[in-house]
């Protein structure tokens, strides 16, 4: 499958703010300006002036609606969630060359919110995926104590854990330890 560097970004924002949320025993880490502006910069969104207190909630809406697409049991429940996302960001294409990047399209407005940057241009990588017939690579971690967002682009979609050097690791040392301990038995 072949993604568009822009595209890959997007996605690997989507993912990122997603992991933001509380889920377990993991904590909620988008809860402040704080973090917000260490989210914005950590992921080099463009065009986004100061935060604010309604900057928070409204990127918190819309990570909450990315979850829901994630969540979507098939591709008919996740697009119009997608497009609801899209819509309400006053999607305006337009070309750019910004920051050493080659030519991309930014899907937001100028003088977007950093919300409405996020779902335009999160959202029509997400319409990727879905239009691309791949919307089963939008997944969720398989270890049983994580649960964590990503994209599988494994070459035959068969990634089950979000880092297979630590969860998946985790699971085969266990299920390895239990086969031992019950040889030894």
């Amino acid at each position: 499958m072949l993604i568009p560097h822009d595209t890959r970004i997007a996605l690997d924002t989507v993912v990122d703010l997603m992991n933001t949320a509380a889920r377990g025993d993991r904590e909620d880490t988008l809860t402040d300006l704080d973090a917000l502006g260490v989210f914005v910069r950590e992921h080099r969104i463009s065009d986004v002036g100061e935060l604010t207190p309604e900057d928070l909630r409204a990127v918190r809406d819309v990570r909450d609606r990315f979850t829901a697409v994630f969540s979507a049991p098939d591709a008919r429940i996740a697009a119009p969630l997608i497009n609801q996302l899209v819509a309400a960001a006053g999607t305006t294409p337009q070309l750019t060359d910004h920051d050493g990047y080659d030519w991309h399209v930014h899907y937001f407005a100028p003088g977007a919110s950093v919300a409405d940057h996020l779902a335009a241009d999160c959202g029509m990588a997400l319409a990727f995926i879905v239009v691309s017939g791949e919307r089963e690579r939008l997944r969720r971690c398989e270890a049983p104590d994580c649960g964590r967002a990503f994209v599988d682009l494994s070459r035959n979609r068969s990634r089950r854990y979000c880092d297979s050097r630590t969860c998946g690791n985790r699971l085969h040392v266990a299920a390895y330890r239990a086969r031992r301990k019950e040889a030894a038995g």
